[in-house]
């Protein structure tokens, strides 16, 4: 017989997924407050705690989002941008391209996006930046004199707080998109120099009839990843 709090957290755990529509139904601030408290129990080197966050709601949250878009949609504007860190590979190789491949086509075909359709794809990417009209954005950032250890803690901290967001009937969206224009970020939120933006995430209730939304990613599995060493 399963343990029931094993059953919750693996619930949990499996109806997390990235969501790209959301309804304008405000959280409040004492939910938001609590999921980042919970999520801040996730363990890092020597109890550092690296995470710093940036909560954006209403007019803040607007103007950052028009802000970004409209860099966005300027082809010359969007060229003067780049990440701050690299977050994917220089080089892609299988079988990273074929799951990234994947989600694309998949997340087109629930959209009616059809290959070609450049603008629509344009269009579709811009909706990262308006954090999929979620009525909560947050902005992760780090400290630049954190290493890699910090980093890798870091993800624990991200991955605490949207679980906790699902286990309150929140859906969430991690964006490293936010990456490209954090100059932007920078200067709209007052982002010192000694900090790195980290990613931003969309917070909010998920749109049930947004047709983005039935997107589950599959997971590859356990004998192409894992080895046991008897």
């Amino acid at each position: 017989m399963s343990d029931p709090l094993q059953q919750a957290i693996d619930g949990v755990i499996e109806r997390r997924y990235s969501c790209r529509a959301y309804l304008p139904d405000e959280v409040p601030r004492a939910t938001i407050e609590a999921i980042l408290k919970v999520a801040a129990r996730a363990p890092s080197g020597t109890n550092t705690q690296p995470w710093k966050v940036r909560v954006l709601t209403g007019e803040r949250k607007t103007r950052l989002s028009a802000k970004i878009v409209a860099a966005f949609d300027d082809p010359e504007e969007a060229a003067t941008h780049a990440e701050c860190y690299p977050y994917y590979p220089s080089q892609w190789v299988s079988p990273y391209i074929d799951r990234r491949r994947k989600v694309g086509f998949d997340l087109y075909k629930l959209l009616g996006i059809q290959k070609g359709d450049a603008g629509r794809m344009h269009r579709q990417h811009a909706r990262n930046f308006e954090f999929f009209g979620a009525p909560v954005g947050l902005v992760f950032t780090i400290d630049k004199l954190m290493e890699q250890g910090s980093w890798l803690d870091y993800g624990m901290f991200l991955q605490n707080v949207m679980l906790a967001a699902r286990a309150r009937g929140l859906d969430t969206c991690p964006q490293a998109a936010f990456v490209q224009f954090h100059r932007i970020l920078r200067e709209e939120l007052a982002i010192p120099e000694a900090e790195t933006v980290v990613c931003a995430m969309a917070l909010g209730h998920a749109d049930p009839d947004a047709p983005e939304n039935a997107l589950r990613t599959e997971r590859a599995p356990l004998d192409e990843w894992v080895r046991f060493e008897d």
